[in-house]
């Protein structure tokens, strides 16, 4: 049974080293660990007086003997390197009193091949004192070893590119909401969209049962978090407000089957400031019944978002005002006439001086200028009313529904806001000339914009021709 085993047997002799325990006893020590890896020349001798009686078949095919006799000659090639430490602990559970033992060690081919053996360690019936029949049993599990390093190292390389990837990534639990779901399902629902709409709570409650497994170090840079802990607790100050909208288109197409899906949406950093995400979500393969593991990357198109929105107010509006644009006028009067609004009050403005302050004082001056025209129009005209800057030194208000009363009073107002302006700033003041209209039934706004602008030029004239040295005389045209 011994020779024709099919593990690596030994038969060896440990009583010299239990005489060596006993003389280290003697000696007051204690802690063998300690007192091993104090003196490795102490472990050698624990090694030295160990004695072979004998090994198997097996062990010399396992070790590449031809011969019991080869392979005891050459043990230092056998026991060598790491598995030293490994030694060092088997001899502490002798030294504590263990007859029997097992643990996982290192030997080493008499061509140098590693070894990964299961150990198996019995002191005999009849020896327990003296040790001297001690039986080994090893059990090659270099396979398995390597398999499991294989798979550990496979998992650190996920976790290091899940750790530092570059967008945020969410590992997530949504059985949950699943279970959510196909109670709705059972109860005869089958318009989701028309029940979330009808149901807002039961939006909420899914977004409360979503369950965090793990996230990773851009996310917390994204969050402006300092640890994850942080972050889980302050779930709900990073999802709220305009993202119930997209989540809940969300969970319909997670009714509908989808399983992957893509979406921008809006989250909150924790120190309040809004983030533009793109967001991608998955149902990760072997997770389809029950949604159990769900991946969620976050990719902060925040930058993106704010260059559009700014490409798109440059569209609309005066990059020096602030105000409306000339191209925003013309649609906003072309959406009035569709809309057939009546009456329109149309009021034009035109900037008095604006050409001699950029003769006399440059055009950095006349902007200022019409900077601080756009402050006194923006903080006059409130929506559904529109101010809007139409050409170098003209102005333009669209009232809708507006008559000549609420002409006259926004008219008031600006000429308040002019005043308090003028007391603010040093050097030219603002002076408007202005012309009003209100559209008639049936008449086009631009035939009532040509009547403001005859009577503005009227204004305007008379401006002119009021001041004390006009250059201009008395048949200029104004600017």
């Amino acid at each position: 049974m011994f020779e024709l085993a099919p593990v690596s047997l030994w038969l060896e002799d440990f009583s010299g080293v239990a005489a060596l325990f006993a003389q280290w006893r003697a000696q007051g020590v204690s802690d063998l660990r300690a007192w091993l890896r104090a003196d490795r020349a102490r472990v050698a001798a624990c090694t030295q007086a160990i004695r072979v009686l004998r090994v198997n078949r097996r062990t010399l095919e396992l070790f590449g003997a031809a011969s019991q006799d080869e392979l005891l000659s050459q043990l230092g090639r056998v026991f060598r390197d790491d598995m030293l430490d490994h030694h060092i602990e088997e001899l502490a559970q002798l030294w504590a009193g263990a007859l029997s033992y097992s643990s996982q060690t290192v030997n080493y081919t008499l061509d140098g091949r590693r070894l990964d053996v299961a150990l198996q360690v019995r002191v005999l019936p009849g020896h327990e004192q003296d040790w001297a029949r001690v039986l080994f049993s090893l059990e090659d599990i270099s396979s398995r070893e390597q398999a499991l390093q294989a798979r550990q190292h496979s998992e650190r390389y996920a976790q290091g590119l899940f750790e530092h990837s570059p967008v945020s990534l969410w590992v997530e639990d949504f059985s949950a909401v699943k279970r959510l779901i196909d109670d709705v399902r059972m109860q005869g629902i089958t318009d989701f969209r028309v029940f979330t709409d009808v149901h807002p709570e039961f939006v909420e409650r899914c977004m409360a049962e979503i369950r965090v497994v793990d996230i990773n170090r851009q996310t917390l840079t994204l969050f402006r978090a300092s640890d994850k802990a942080t972050l889980l607790h302050r779930l709900p100050d990073i999802f709220r407000d305009e993202m119930r909208r997209p989540f809940t288109e969300q969970l319909i197409e997670l009714w509908e089957g989808k399983l992957y899906q893509q979406r921008e949406t809006v989250n909150y950093a924790l120190d309040g400031e809004i983030l533009h995400v793109h967001l991608q979500f998955a149902v990760l393969p072997g997770h389809e019944h029950d949604w159990s593991l769900v991946q969620v990357s976050l990719t902060d198109i925040t930058a993106r978002k704010k260059a559009e929105a700014y490409l798109e107010f440059l569209g609309k509006h005066d990059a020096l005002t602030r105000l409306r644009n000339r191209s925003f006028f013309d649609d906003e009067l072309n959406r009035l006439e569709r809309k057939n609004v009546q009456p329109v009050a149309l009021l034009l403005l035109d900037l008095n001086g604006l050409k001699q302050i950029n003769d006399e004082q440059g055009h950095r001056a006349g902007d200022a200028l019409l900077r601080r025209v756009g402050e006194v129009l923006g903080q006059a005209v409130e929506a559904p009313s529109t101010a809007a800057r139409i050409g170098g030194d003209e102005f333009t208000v669209l009232i809708p529904g507006g008559d000549q009363a609420a002409a006259d009073a926004l008219i008031a107002q600006l000429q308040g806001l002019v005043d308090i302006n003028n007391q603010f700033h040093a050097g030219t003041p603002l002076a408007f000339s202005v012309g009003v209209a209100i559209s008639r039934p049936g008449e086009r706004l631009e035939a009532a914009l040509h009547r403001a602008d005859k009577q503005m030029y009227q204004q305007k004239k008379a401006y002119y021709q009021g001041l004390p040295h006009d250059r201009r005389g008395q048949d200029a045209t104004p600017d």
